[in-house]
């Protein structure tokens, strides 16, 4: 069943469980994080960077809207990271039910308007809006600048964005960065950060940077009221070790012998975090509710 975000984690938020968001850009992860969620009976959301988008087409996504609209469990096909309006209407036209607009790197009033020139347009047709306030460190893959780039968002300024821009849910910055850690590096969320936040605004609260954590520190996160986790680095990385192992002892090039048991290394990680965000069986919370239909589709 595929809805938007809003209807997603509204439910989430109330019963404090998360909803993983996974990134996609082929058929064998895509397998891998739809067939997890139904074997969960999880709400899932599959989402897509505009690079992802850029590499895998739009008739792609065509199917990936047809799989998931047929699936037992909410999904949510959202737009990861859009950079430009253009991204935004990219997506609007493919189908998907929520987008994130990230002018995080601007400054304030830039970002403001942006996002609420985003937000205008999405509402139109039913499309909810993420967007992002303070900034999510990079690590790249094992790069060594990370959370130094880092920018915890403030709960008043929380509090004033959602307000000017009328955007559905929120990114916050609180401690976690984009990829796989350095082995130097020990995370810390800042769950004192998160709770501020979470009094200040009512909207769902998304954690980007969701890999490469400590399990109890994202536990905690989502028990105190996060409601939507990133994960792109921690179950891709699981996928490509297991291919990579079994290139490295078979020459042969059919996908059906390279692919299945590298999907079920995948499969292994969804499956751990959805059980880390205690999603697992929440599916039948969304029994009766209403699939979304954007007026374009």
């Amino acid at each position: 069943m595929l809805v938007n975000m809003n209807q997603l984690l509204s439910v989430a938020k109330k019963n404090y469980f998360a909803v993983g968001a996974y990134n996609v850009s082929n058929s064998e992860l895509l397998k891998a994080a739809v067939e997890q969620c139904e074997a969960d009976n999880a709400p899932g959301i599959i989402a897509v960077h505009p690079t992802e988008l850029a590499y895998a087409k739009d008739d792609f996504f065509a199917y990936v809207l047809q799989r998931i609209k047929n699936s037992k469990v909410p999904f949510v096909l959202h737009l990861d990271h859009g950079d430009t309006i253009n991204n935004v209407a990219r997506a609007i036209h493919d189908g998907f039910s929520s987008v994130m607009i990230d002018a995080s790197l601007e400054p304030w009033d830039d970002n403001v308007a942006i996002t609420k020139k985003t937000v205008d347009m999405c509402h139109l047709v039913g499309v909810s809006v993420e967007a992002e306030l303070g900034t999510i460190g990079q690590t790249g893959n094992h790069i060594k600048e990370h959370l130094k780039n880092g920018i915890y968002t403030k709960p008043e300024d929380a509090e004033k964005f959602v307000d000017e821009t009328g955007v559905d849910t929120l990114a916050v910055g609180i401690g976690t960065a984009h990829g796989i850690y350095p082995s130097d590096v020990e995370p810390k969320i800042r769950i004192d950060i998160l709770k501020e936040i979470l009094e200040a605004v009512d909207v769902p609260l998304v954690l980007h940077g969701g890999s490469s954590n400590p399990d109890d520190q994202i536990a905690d996160a989502v028990k105190t009221g996060i409601s939507k986790v990133n994960i792109s680095s921690d179950y891709k990385y699981a996928f490509f070790k297991k291919a990579r192992a079994i290139l490295a002892e078979d020459d042969g090039w059919d996908p059906n012998n390279l692919f299945p048991k590298a999907i079920d290394a995948a499969k292994e990680v969804v499956h751990h975090k959805n059980e880390l965000f205690n999603s697992v069986g929440k599916a039948e919370l969304y029994a009766g509710m209403d699939p979304w239909r954007s007026q374009f589709l």
